[in-house]
């Protein structure tokens, strides 16, 4: 579907990407502002909520088929004022209508669909849904006109509906409190993650499955253990499989976000900062465990991705690449044998087929139909140099070599394709965690130049992205600093500061850690129940004030807020500190006993800070 470009809606003066890429949809959206809001109070409509972010695959998927399409955004524009959300710039709006859709429908996930009132209450909620349903009133262009009807003929059903959610939501993720569990809970963890480990291809649970970078680390901390031996090869096995798989780019560097599949080979293609900082602090303390070169040549790959491709003139990080390019889903990753044998000589072309699995018929599947594309995600989860040497007849040395020589002439051609779009936006939470892979891999490897990165990209923070209250912004772009910071900016660049005082043994660093957590746990606590609110005491108030506590794809502010907290105990600080970390442990002690492997990062600041409590 083309869109008119000369047509602009109110997104156009955003300085989100995600925004910005439907700013010339024919769908009238709005920002979240209280001007939508105001406009649907006084046209008596709902609000049709919007949310996703810059790289999301399906978010392209669902945007091309109707946010495109005059016919759905005619209707959107009928019924409904329509509001975009960037998940990214605004985790606190996503993270309440997100749990709205989970008790609604069990499940979540990006693009999130919320229909709400005009007093913010959501009465449907779903994630992708299609132009056309397969199903009888499944499909946009059959949904929007039978609420609209609903709407106006049956608004009392509706408003039950949006009542009965809203105190659901409401009276989620109370009374977690208890008292700080002992040490019996983290080998509870140990042993769930071991009931759930993947022994065949490492990685824990079956399709899709997500690096987890966090588990991997409490993994490692336990390996010092009695179940040392097997959580060593959790880790080591799931590093290795990550590595040798379609998850990372061979040719350029860099983890894709998830595997849809169990063996780690195909992967959904975007590439996000927080996943390379995540993996590159479990690549280094695996290292650091093990001294596996492997270990730390994949970390020093993934810094050589994103100081190549995710650094800013400014000397910070941006937020990630997209998984489509040409408005194909990994076009930019994919080669066909044809391309290879083309663009190599022929010695070297045969080598790298073999040594990277590539198939005439290709390796990657068609997402919806699934057949084979012809095109090939290159990947080394079977073979190996000695295999391929005797195979071949050539020496190891050789065929280091030539694949060497092949990587390096295939990444240049890659080059000269259509990259998939930046998400050029800097977010002091991802940075924060940027800030402390580098800092950490600098000291571990002796690499001064990351230090000096990580320093550049936090002083480039502390300039532009903090006040004089030791309060943090959000988000900067185009040379804006702005929103009010979340608990995840506030621990998470805490965490780089941190790392950087261990990697410079500059007080400054130490200083300026204190006086941050001193701002988070003032301005984030929840004084009744304990624990730390997403959002601040004087943000925008939503329909509940969010407070996340389980570790998902990256660890809960909570969580890096506790590491950050025990590490400062043992450092030196006390006091009052001690008591606000006891109280962080007890307001999600009755969550932690009952699923213990939903807070790896959380049980990782609690083995430290046992000793200190």
């Amino acid at each position: 579907m083309q869109e008119n470009k000369e047509h602009k809606n109110r997104l156009a003066r955003e300085k989100s990407p995600y925004l910005q890429q439907h700013a010339h949809n024919p769908v009238d959206w709005f920002p979240w502002c209280q001007e939508a809001f105001d406009k649907a109070e006084s046209e008596d409509k709902p609000i049709f909520l919007s949310i996703g972010y810059s790289t999301c695959h399906w978010c392209h998927v669902m945007a091309h088929e109707s946010f495109e399409d005059p016919e759905v955004a005619e209707l959107i524009n009928s019924y409904f004022v329509p509001v975009k959300v960037d998940r990214e710039e605004r985790p606190d709006i996503d993270a309440v209508y997100m749990l709205a859709c989970r008790i609604a429908t069990g499940g979540g996930g990006w693009p999130l669909t919320v229909l709400i009132t005009p007093d913010k209450e959501p009465f449907l909620a779903a994630t992708y849904i299609p132009r056309e349903g397969k199903f009888p009133g499944s499909g946009l262009l059959e949904l929007i006109p039978h609420i609209g009807n609903l709407w106006k003929e049956q608004r009392q059903k509706i408003n039950d509906s949006a009542s009965e959610l809203t105190k659901a939501l409401k009276e989620e993720g109370k009374d977690n409190t208890g008292p700080v569990p002992d040490r019996d809970i983290l080998r509870l963890a140990t042993k769930g993650f071991q009931q759930n480990f993947d022994r065949d291809h490492g990685g824990f649970g079956n399709a899709p499955k997500f690096p987890s970078p966090h588990v991997l680390l409490f993994l490692l901390r336990m390996a010092r253990r009695e179940e040392g031996q097997d959580c060593l090869h959790m880790v080591e096995k799931t590093l290795d499989s990550m590595r040798r798989g379609g998850m990372f780019d061979h040719l350029g560097y860099g983890f894709h976000r998830y595997s849809t599949d169990k063996q780690w080979l195909v992967p959904h293609f975007e590439k996000m900062l927080y996943d390379q900082a995540m993996l590159a602090l479990a690549y280094l303390e695996a290292y650091q465990v093990t001294g596996t070169e492997l270990h730390a040549s994949t970390a020093k790959e993934i810094f050589n991705y994103v100081l190549r491709d995710l650094h800013s003139p400014e000397g910070v990080f941006y937020s990630g690449e997209d998984a489509d390019s040409e408005g194909v889903e990994g076009k930019f990753y994919l080669w066909e044998v044809s391309e290879i044998r083309e663009n190599l000589p022929a010695r070297e072309a045969e080598v790298f087929i073999h040594a990277y699995n590539l198939a005439k018929k290709g390796n990657f599947p068609d997402e919806a139909t699934k057949q084979l594309t012809g095109t090939n995600i290159p990947h080394r989860l079977s073979g190996s140099d000695h295999t391929l040497a005797k195979d071949m007849g050539i020496s190891r040395k050789e065929i280091r070599e030539l694949l060497s020589s092949s990587k390096e002439r295939l990444y240049n051609i890659r080059e000269q394709r259509t990259r998939p779009q930046l998400d050029d936006k800097v977010l002091t939470d991802w940075n924060g965690l940027m800030i402390a892979a580098l800092a950490y891999g600098g000291r571990i490897l002796d690499e001064v130049e990351y230090i000096q990165y990580a320093e550049n990209a936090a002083n480039f923070i502390l300039d532009n992205m903090l006040d004089s209250n030791n309060h943090l912004l959000h988000r900067y772009k185009d040379g804006q600093s702005g929103i009010q910071g979340f608990i995840d900016d506030h621990a998470f660049f805490t965490w780089g500061l941190m790392e950087l005082y261990a990697a410079t043994d500059k007080e400054f660093y130490l200083q300026k850690s204190v006086a941050i957590t001193k701002t988070f746990l003032n301005k984030f606590r929840d004084v009744d129940q304990g624990g730390l609110y997403m959002t601040g005491n004087d943000s925008e108030r939503l329909l509940f004030r969010p407070k996340e506590s389980f570790d998902g794809a990256i660890p809960s502010g909570n969580s890096v807020a506790l590491n950050v907290m025990a590490d400062l105990l043992a450092s030196g600080e006390n006091g009052e500190l001690k008591r606000s970390t006891k109280e962080l442990i007890q307001a999600f002690s009755g969550l932690v006993r009952e699923y213990p492997t939903g807070f790896a990062h959380f049980l990782s600041g609690l083995d430290k800070a046992y000793d200190y409590l």
